[in-house]
């Protein structure tokens, strides 16, 4: 709830619900007894953000390296020491899978979400995760990261 409240201009209080919603519902996903293959790419900067205080970003780190630890679900942290960043400050999904023509893609934005199955954007937004699995650290290192990162709260 805290990322929301660094929306300008700022949000209504039900279209703050609406969204913790959202996200609460997507997180369903992680809960299953047989989840969906998942990765996930996150830059260390984002890491080091501190929405919501010390001790709400230390739980969210613990939480992400604990999911890290499932099968079937990878985090990759994306090093400060990367130079650049395609596709820097916004948050992706790219839900795929055995019919190619139901690929989606959704940006989530300060303004809200946004859907697009276009073959040419969905080509663009490859190439970003593309490089991200480039640059990224490996499972178990990014795993590392994020507990670090978490202890130094």
């Amino acid at each position: 709830m805290a990322s929301f409240a660094a929306v300008l201009p700022q949000l209504s209080r039900l279209e703050v619900e609406l969204r913790v919603a959202h996200r609460r519902e997507r997180q369903q996903v992680f809960e299953r007894p047989d989840p969906l293959p998942y990765i996930a790419y996150v830059h260390e900067a984002a890491l080091r953000m501190r929405f919501g205080g010390d001790d709400v970003t230390r739980r969210q780190l613990e939480y992400l390296a604990g999911h890290s630890e499932r099968d079937g679900i990878d985090v990759r942290v994306v090093p400060t020491s990367v130079s650049g960043f395609p596709g820097a400050g916004h948050a992706l999904l790219y839900a795929d899978g055995a019919v190619p023509q139901l690929a989606t893609v959704q940006l989530d934005s300060a303004h809200g979400p946004e859907f697009t199955g276009a073959e040419a954007q969905l080509t663009k937004h490859r190439a970003h995760l593309d490089w991200m699995d480039d640059a990224a650290l490996p499972p178990a290192d990014s795993r590392d990261l994020i507990r670090t990162v978490a202890r130094e709260l």
